[in-house]
C-alpha cells in the first residue's frame, strides 16, 4: 500500500549524523572507505555519496545538544569476506575505537561485528559466511 500523496513523490535520499567532533568522525569513516573533500573537517556540514546515490551527511552540534550515549543511526558496511570482518574490527579497535560486539558467526548466516563511531553510533561490519 502506498502512502504517497497523489502528485508528490518522495524517496529516501540521505542519512544524517550529528557529531560533536567532526575531525574524529570523518577519520573513523575514512577508515571504512568513505571519501571526503580536503579540509572537510573545518566545515559545519559534510556529505559523502555512497553506492545507490544515497548521501551520508554530518552536521556539527554543540556537546550539550548531542544525544546522550549516541543513539543515532546504525550504519552497516559489507566486507569482502568473514576474515575481512575480523581484520577491519581489529584495525578499528587497535586504532582506539570502541568495539561493542566482537566478530561472531550470526545465526542469519553472516560474520558480524559492531564498532561505535566517535559519537557512539553503532557501525555494523558484516560478510556472508559463505563468502571466500
Amino acid at each position: 500500500m502506498s502512502t504517497q500523496t497523489p502528485g508528490r513523490r518522495v524517496r529516501f535520499d540521505a542519512l544524517g549524523i550529528a557529531t560533536t567532533d567532526l575531525t574524529a568522525s570523518l577519520a573513523f569513516y575514512r577508515r571504512l572507505g568513505l571519501e571526503f573533500p580536503e579540509g572537510a573537517e573545518h566545515a559545519p556540514h559534510v556529505e559523502a555519496q555512497v553506492a545507490g546515490g544515497i548521501r551520508l551527511m554530518w552536521d556539527v552540534v554543540p556537546a550539550e545538544e548531542a544525544p546522550a550515549g549516541g543513539g543515532g543511526p546504525q550504519l552497516a558496511f559489507l566486507c569482502d569476506s568473514p576474515a575481512g570482518v575480523d581484520a577491519l574490527y581489529a584495525e578499528l579497535t587497535d586504532a582506539g575505537y570502541r568495539g561493542t560486539t566482537p566478530p561472531w558467526d550470526a545465526v542469519w548466516g553472516q560474520r558480524y561485528a559492531v564498532v561505535a563511531d566517535p559519537d557512539g553510533n553503532g557501525v555494523d561490519l558484516f560478510a556472508p559466511l559463505d563468502a571466500p
